[in-house]
């Protein structure tokens, strides 16, 4: 099974954010900028799957410009066996990257789509959802565990709610965005130097 994860290129969480003279955003040249940090936990878990025997290769995908190299580079470090690149220069919008996902799973075939519940630049928590939407897949939202059953094709996914913890049963493929994984009982991935095969889609 292939596991598609999106990552979003993202001022560092670390780094004071300062506003343009103009007020039209915010400033990000000569700013630190990293992959957003639940697209990170995501990465790290669909890498977890495949270490596990339950995945077979891991498609690391961003959107933007040149910069996104970078972030996707990082992807592989970590230990995604691919990255793809779709080249835009203009600004994507949750809606727009769904179609954009949409496209891509039709040609990449995967079981599951992993993304972060959000990005901390904007904070919208839609993309996941319109890409289950779009692709008529079920989905696990703001996921702090999943456990995958190759028999059954199916995956059971421990979400974040106001009460506490829900547990849902996902027949494959599916989507699931990630809030937070179990870190306190699992190592952390750390990018490894090295080089991968990273494609541009245009």
């Amino acid at each position: 099974m292939r596991i598609m994860v999106a990552v979003k290129r993202v001022i560092d969480y670390a780094v004071k954010i300062r506003v343009k003279p103009d007020k039209s955003g915010v400033e990000t040249n000569n700013v630190k900028m990293s992959m957003n940090p639940f697209c990170e936990i995501a990465l790290e878990e669909a890498l977890r799957i495949k270490e596990s025997g339950n995945a077979s290769e891991v498609v690391v995908v961003s959107m933007g410009g040149p910069q996104c190299a970078e972030t996707l580079r990082t992807g592989l470090a970590m230990g995604a066996d691919r990255a793809i690149h779709v080249a835009t220069e203009t600004s994507l919008y949750p809606l727009a990257v769904a179609k954009l996902l949409q496209s891509l799973v039709a040609t990449e075939q995967p079981g599951l789509v992993m993304l972060g519940k959000q990005a901390i630049d904007d904070d919208c928590n839609q993309t996941g959802q319109m890409v289950a939407g779009l692709l008529k897949w079920p989905q696990g939202t703001f996921a702090s565990k999943v456990v995958l059953d190759k028999e059954k094709q199916s995956v059971t996914v421990d979400r974040e709610v106001d009460g506490g913890l829900e547990t849902v049963r996902l027949d494959l493929p599916a989507v699931i965005t990630y809030l937070v994984a179990n870190l306190w009982c699992k190592g952390t991935k750390f990018a490894e130097i090295g080089h991968k095969n990273l494609e541009s889609n245009m």
